[in-house]
């Protein structure tokens, strides 16, 4: 993949959100460069390697939800995990868990 593909940037941005926060897709796809392509952090998320270093599992919904079809309770586990609360309808509190981009956490 080259180091200037739209890709490249969700994948930069991704592998910054802090353990124990999460990012909306949206949020992602402006801190890439990429304004107004949320779907396209997703499509990106979602041709990882099983094996990826990039964690995959902090982005959530604009709604605060998990909303990964193909391993919602994966993504919720390593949620837990790393100490944020997922709730059984896979709803996390955006007020505690939100990670605006600030390296600081």
């Amino acid at each position: 993949m080259e180091a200037d593909s739209p890709y490249a940037a969700i994948y930069a941005v991704v592998s910054r959100i802090p353990p124990g926060r999460v990012c909306t897709y949206g949020r992602v796809a402006a801190l890439a460069g990429l304004p107004g392509h949320a779907r396209m952090v997703g499509y990106a998320l979602h041709v990882l390697l099983p094996h990826s270093a990039v964690p995959w599992w902090r982005v959530i919904n604009w709604a605060g939800r998990i909303s990964n079809v193909y391993a919602a309770d994966e993504q919720r586990a390593r949620l837990q995990a790393e100490g944020v609360e997922v709730s059984d309808e896979y709803q996390i509190d955006l007020a505690r868990f939100l990670w605006d981009g600030d390296d600081g956490g």
